[in-house]
């Protein structure tokens, strides 16, 4: 009998390893999407967050941020991270937090919008078989170029070679 899984590709590729990444490095990543409305304020109402700016079509007409409702700052990252992730998460075996968050433009349903990556810090494990700690800066830009969210995450990266636990 055939072994099935002979004729397939594997499911993760073969960049994004522990020691594929340094300091400084600096990704564009390939996708980039385009902000529908479940995206956009599935979010808020799900974490009940009850900002007019977010539900109220008529609430920001005239104002600085524009006339549209604001997509949910979490949805922003939340795509922001998902874009990045095929560069920078395929090989995690842990995510190990965020911070340093900053919502810096508005984004509203409609537009499109593209991630980057800067490698920050990297941190060997506690030998040379273990995943080592990887610090990336990520940033989402709308269409016009304006950077709108960026943070910081750290996540164990597995190392070239190594297996999922079974």
């Amino acid at each position: 009998m055939a072994d099935h899984h002979d004729d397939h590709d594997a499911l993760l590729g073969h960049w994004g390893w522990f020691e594929d990444f340094y300091p400084g490095q600096k990704m564009r990543h390939s996708r980039a999407a385009t902000v529908g409305e479940i995206e956009g304020s599935g979010p808020a109402k799900q974490v009940m967050n009850t900002a007019q700016a977010h539900f109220n079509d008529h609430f920001l007409k005239g104002s600085p941020l524009g006339d549209e409702r604001l997509v949910f700052g979490l949805a922003t990252a939340s795509l922001v991270y998902g874009l990045a992730s095929q560069d920078t998460a395929e090989h995690a075996s842990a995510e190990l937090g965020w911070s340093r968050l900053r919502f810096r433009a508005p984004v509203h349903h409609g537009d499109t919008i593209e991630a980057f990556t800067e490698v920050v810090s990297v941190t060997p494990g506690d030998d040379a078989a273990a995943p080592g700690t990887v610090v990336f800066r990520h940033w989402g830009r709308r269409q016009d170029g304006r950077i709108v969210f960026e943070g910081e995450r750290s996540a164990l990266i597995r190392r070239r070679g190594s297996r999922l636990a079974a």
